[in-house]
């Protein structure tokens, strides 16, 4: 139980950190598979293919702690 608490705290530590500088180059929300549509002078965003790819690192960082 603490090996988890201990990785998802280190894993929202580092996507903290790093994530602002990362979404400059990989675009995330703006991947092939992201769904993004306006109504009524708001922008909605449904980013399937970043929250897959945000779930495969943690379950790598997870396998690798």
């Amino acid at each position: 139980m603490l090996k988890w608490i201990l990785t998802l705290v280190i894993a929202i530590f580092l996507l903290g950190i790093l994530g602002p500088h990362l979404a400059r180059f990989i675009r995330f929300g703006k991947l092939p598979g992201d769904m993004a549509f306006r109504f009524r002078g708001r922008t909605y965003a449904f980013p399937f293919a970043s929250i897959i790819i945000f779930s495969l690192l943690l379950w790598l960082v997870s396998r690798i702690i």
